[in-house]
């Protein structure tokens, strides 16, 4: 296969992952999908390896590729199945990111490889709404759903329809996400299958050998532009949401000629809240930094990932054991991974590493009943770090989250809020030779009694900046002026206003006059 032809190739496969989530967001009802675009689509090969991801959710995709080959293993599949699996210790991220796996058989029963999306569902039957509870349990989060045939034969498995959703505040909407999601899938399983049939099984699979060929090779090219080395690095989570602070995570990156080996040895226990992270999630934060070392045209398949081996100790807090919470290890945990890796690598490269970005996804989940239950979730976006070229950006979604924000005509259309203020938080980035971009403030007016969750980080520890630069400003939560704590829920009545306001990144080189 030529150059051209494999350009061609990897274009058409990705193309199908766009256009899964084309479908997807189209099709939801929930504001989270359709407006937020929190989900991820995917192509795997026969055995679960990665083939191509749009670029949609970092934290979905990478723990979709490290997990998959599991749970192929695990099923018998049959032409017309899907399997739908939210367990984090599965292959999963935490509860609210639901997977679904349907398997594209050719004529004759050759099957040809896999379709897969992942939505987050902002209701997945915690006690608290928006299914981001400040938890110490698996249990206490949610539907835990096992890879279970959601479809069969093409049709909707009923029953377990009706047990998956029968928690849902909003079952109607919940259904037709889950719809939204098959549709994707569908779609997809058409597109792969007419792409095949085109080529022939054969030429495919030499096609997708070259592909992960391919990928390997650019990214060898560049790992091996890492000077050979050991980097350690070490940062800490604010808390747990139970009362245990300054959480240490730990990276050693050995790097030697193309290889790469990353080792979370020292990092902190497993924690009483629900900071866990499965390895999953671990692994697709320490393949996201790496893959942005990569060129552009770097394909996302499972030969860009070869060069890069991760380790972490059983029952830590990035590798968690069941039942460890682990609502928040995706959100928060993956954020701080980044940061310590990004640190670790720019002892080796401190040209190319940018200072911390916010490093917390700034977490707000609510809801009640307002004529009809509701629950509503949203990330919020920070200040990025500034880096050695340029300064960061500001009041933007960064690292392990991709999603847009939730706009206001929609909030206010969908639920009892009124948004008083959303704009950017002037002054928070830290000062440098290349400044860190600036965070934002929003705030929120209740119409209506509701119940407010919040997971948020680097509300203690600023963003660190680099060469000299400035830390970014922690961030700040209160309520009607009260201050509040990172990880916290809570009542408010009609009339209460929350202000959120995200860190700023961390400034790179010293400010003019230091």
């Amino acid at each position: 296969m030529n150059a051209i032809e494999l350009s061609l190739f990897a274009s058409r496969i990705s193309a199908i992952c766009d256009e899964m989530g084309a479908v997807l967001q189209r099709a939801a009802l929930s504001p989270n999908i359709k407006d937020r675009l929190d989900f991820s689509c995917a192509v795997f090969d026969t055995s679960g390896g990665l083939c191509a991801q749009a670029a949609h959710i970092p934290v979905h995709l990478g723990s979709m590729a490290y997990a998959m080959e599991g749970i192929v293993r695990r099923m018998a599949w049959r032409p017309g199945d899907t399997v739908i699996v939210n367990d984090p210790y599965l292959g999963g991220t935490h509860l609210p990111d639901v997977t679904l796996i349907t398997p594209v058989f050719l004529e004759g029963e050759e099957l040809a490889g896999f379709v897969v999306n992942r939505a987050h569902h902002a209701d997945i039957g915690a006690a608290t709404p928006g299914s981001m509870p400040i938890s110490r349990t698996l249990e206490e989060e949610g539907v835990v759903i096992p890879p279970t045939h959601l479809a069969r034969d093409g049709q909707v498995n009923e029953e377990a329809m009706a047990e998956i959703i029968k928690g849902s505040r909003n079952a109607a909407q919940a259904r037709g996400d889950y719809a939204a999601q098959l549709s994707a899938n569908r779609c997809g399983a058409r597109r792969l299958r007419a792409l095949v049939e085109g080529m022939g099984s054969a030429s495919y699979a030499q096609a997708l050998r070259a592909l992960n060929d391919y990928g390997e090779r650019l990214a060898r090219g560049s790992l091996a532009r890492i000077p050979d080395g050991r980097y350690t690095f070490a940062d800490v989570m604010d808390d747990d949401g139970t009362g245990l602070r300054d959480i240490p995570i730990q990276v050693c990156i050995t790097k030697q000629g193309e290889d790469v080996a990353v080792d979370f040895s020292g990092t902190a226990a497993q924690a009483p809240g629900n900071i866990n992270c499965p390895l999953s999630v671990a692994a697709a934060a320490v393949y996201y930094v790496f893959r942005c070392l990569m060129p552009s045209q770097t394909p996302a398949c499972a030969g860009s990932f070869r060069p890069i081996t991760l380790t972490a100790p059983a029952g830590s807090l990035v590798n968690a054991r069941r039942p460890a919470a682990v609502a928040a290890g995706n959100v928060e945990t993956s954020m701080r991974i980044v940061d310590v890796v990004l640190g670790a690598l720019a002892q080796a490269m401190p040209g190319r590493i940018p200072a911390a970005s916010q490093g917390t996804m700034n977490n707000i989940a609510m809801g009640g009943d307002h004529g009809q239950a509701w629950d509503y979730y949203e990330t919020l976006g920070g200040g990025m770090g500034g880096g050695a070229r340029r300064a960061g950006l500001g009041a933007i979604h960064s690292h392990m989250t991709n999603t847009l924000n939730t706009p206001i005509e929609s909030a206010e259309m969908h639920f009892p809020l009124r948004i008083r203020r959303y704009g950017i938080r002037h002054g928070s980035g830290g000062a440098g030779r290349h400044a860190g971009g600036d965070g934002l403030v929003r705030e929120y007016e209740f119409l209506a009694p509701a119940t407010v969750t919040l997971i948020t980080e680097r509300r203690y520890h600023a963003p660190w900046g680099l060469r000299g630069g400035a830390p970014g400003k922690v961030g700040s939560d209160t309520l009607n002026g009260r201050k509040l704590p990172p990880k916290t829920v809570f009542t408010v009545q009609a009339g209460d206003r929350l202000r959120i306001e995200t860190p700023g990144g961390g400034g790179w080189g010293p400010a003019e006059g230091q």
